[in-house]
């Protein structure tokens, strides 16, 4: 009886020692990233349900984007939940598996004529940018235009309507979830492109200085196949109305 008692504890230890808690960094970005919702949005249940399938959990800690991004680069956390693909975080971050898509699209005051039509359509304007987002590398090298940065989507507007830049840009269904929660009487003063810049697609990543970044992407994707295989993943976009 011993015996069997300590082959079941020594399983119990195992599986345990093989569950672990990551951390996640990222910053508000309803209704994908969202502190104000007890799941706190439909990126950190997918993320969080992908994970749990492997036997882990996930604690989320919101901050700025850029602060987010240096986190997970240094390893002080482990992953960033929405990212972007751009070739230049490759050398500091290991992508996972895209497991959600977002609309880029070009936001302008309202009864502007301008209209999105490639890069060369943007020529001698001032677009304002989020500090450390990734809007593709076309878009981020372009030289027919300049970027100023902002810390949020917020302050990018107010200096639209002001005048101080030409356009700024964003997922249309964030930028208007954001807006209606925090500064609707903006959404009146504004309009979207019927363009989208690009659709990008949206991953976890974890930074290349991290020991358990194999670990870590691996246990991601495989719980999102078998979050997509068991209906999860389906039940998760239909709740949020995608």
């Amino acid at each position: 009886m011993s015996r069997c008692i300590s082959i079941l504890f020594g399983i119990l230890f195992s599986v345990s020692c093989l569950a672990e808690t990551f951390v996640a960094a990222g910053d508000p970005w309803p209704p994908f990233l969202d502190p104000d919702k007890p799941n706190q949005g439909i990126a950190l249940e997918i993320t969080r349900a992908a994970l749990k399938t492997q036997g882990h959990e996930l604690q989320m800690q919101f901050m700025p984007w850029a602060r987010a991004i240096n986190e997970v680069k240094e390893a002080d956390s482990d992953i960033l939940v929405g990212t972007w693909y751009t070739e230049e975080r490759t050398k500091f971050l290991m992508y996972s598996d895209p497991y959600l898509e977002n609309q880029i699209k070009f936001i302008k005051r309202k009864n502007d004529d301008f209209e999105y039509s490639g890069l060369d359509s943007l020529t001698g304007k001032n677009i304002g940018v989020v500090r450390g987002y990734g809007y593709g590398d076309a878009f981020l090298t372009a030289t027919n235009f300049k970027r100023p940065e902002s810390k949020n989507l917020i302050s990018n507007i107010k200096k639209l309507i002001a005048g101080r830049i030409d356009l700024t840009l964003e997922d249309e269904v964030v930028a208007r979830d954001i807006l209606k929660r925090t500064a609707s009487q903006l959404l009146n003063k504004i309009e979207f492109t019927s363009d989208s810049l690009s659709s990008n697609k949206l991953h976890i990543t974890v930074g290349l200085s991290n020991s358990r970044k194999e670990e870590i992407i691996s246990a991601f994707n495989k719980g999102l196949k078998e979050i997509k295989a068991n209906g999860t993943y389906d039940a998760l976009l239909k709740q949020y109305g995608f």
